[in-house]
Formats: C-alpha cells, structure tokens, sequence
C-alpha cells in the first residue's frame, strides 16, 4: 500500500539516515564500528522525532473515516426501512382487499431489508479492509524504524553516548506507537516489570 498518495516522511527520513551511516568511514582496525558526526547525525534524529506524531496521526484520521462510513451505510439503510414502511401504509391504506395488500407490505419490507443489510455488510467490510490497512501500513514503517535504530545503537561506538541515548529515545517512541497500534491484555505482574523496566531506561 505505498503508492503516492501513502507516501512517508518517516521513509524519507529512514532512507537518508541509511545513506548518511552507508557514507560514513570505518574506525581503523574494526569492521564494524563507524565514525560518524555528532551534528548531522542529531539533525536527522531531530527531524525523525518531529515527523513521528504527525505520520502517526495521518493514518489515525484514516483509521477514524471507518466511523464516517457505517454511520454513512446506517443512515442510508434507515432511509430504505423508512420509504419501505410509508409505502406498506399506502398499500394497505389504498387496497380493498387487506391480505393482498400485506402481502405487497411484506415483499417491499424484505426487499428494502435484504438491500439495507448488504450496504451494512459492504461498508464493514470496506471500513475493516481501511483500517487493518492503514494500521498493518503504519506498524510496517515503525518496525522498520525500530529495526534500523536499534542496529545503529549496537554498532556505534561508546564515544558517541549522547547520540546513542538520543536514538534510544527515540526508539522507545516508536515501540510505545506500536503498542498504541496493537495493544494487548497483559498480566498485572507484567505490566509492574514494563513500568520499571521503562523507568529504568528513563534514568540513563
């Protein structure tokens, strides 16, 4: 789902922290550790955590449209039931004979149901295809994130902590977005080791 009109800033910004430690020079004798500058690097993080919320809050709106479209498919369904019950009255209303007048009233009724119920069925699935969608778009994006900042902090060196830690922020951001995204039940004993585990990580 990464057409033009789903294009990211957070991608962008991904793309060019890549390109800038692909361009960086390796530490003499190591293959692994990488020198970088502290200014750009800090610029490109600042950029990073100032585009997050509002990527974020782009596909929350797009998540939020699935309420616009049931209460859209209700009303239009209340419309059918309504017209459906003024046109049973004036049958049963205009015919002399009253069973074949039902008779019509129920036909209308069902038809107007069986209609009403298939634009329901139609906008739910469209509403859940939108947001799964939107919701699998996002946590993709965040993964990616997550995955490329935490190989960052294993291969940087220790004379770059300030860089280290302001990446480690930003890290628990986008684990904290993604837990937004797919919360789940946990146990209370969990929940007291995560509290003190992120306040643990609050104090470095």
């Amino acid at each position: 789902m990464k057409g033009a009109g789903m294009s990211s800033k957070i991608e962008q910004l991904i793309d060019e922290i890549e390109q800038y430690i692909d361009s960086c020079k390796y530490q003499a004798l190591s293959n692994t550790k990488i020198i970088v500058n502290k200014e750009e690097i800090d610029e490109l993080l600042r950029e990073l955590r100032m585009k997050t919320p509002d990527e974020i809050k782009r596909y929350q709106k797009i998540i939020s449209n699935k309420e616009a479209i049931l209460k859209d498919a209700k009303e239009k369904a209340e419309a059918l039931i309504n017209a459906a019950t003024v046109q049973t009255n004036e049958l049963i209303n205009e015919h002399e004979i009253m069973q074949q007048a039902y008779a019509q009233a129920n036909e209308v009724v069902e038809m107007a149901t069986r209609q009403a119920q298939e634009i329901l069925d139609n906008a739910m699935i469209e509403a859940n295809g939108v947001k799964a969608a939107a919701m699998q778009y996002t946590d993709d994006i965040l993964g990616n994130l997550e995955t490329l900042i935490t190989q960052f902090i294993e291969n940087t060196s220790q004379q770059f902590d300030r860089s280290t830690h302001s990446l480690e922020d930003c890290l628990n951001i986008v684990k904290s977005n993604r837990m937004e995204l797919n919360p789940a039940p946990e146990e209370p004993e969990n929940q007291e080791q995560e509290l003190a585990e992120e306040e643990s990580i609050r104090l470095m």
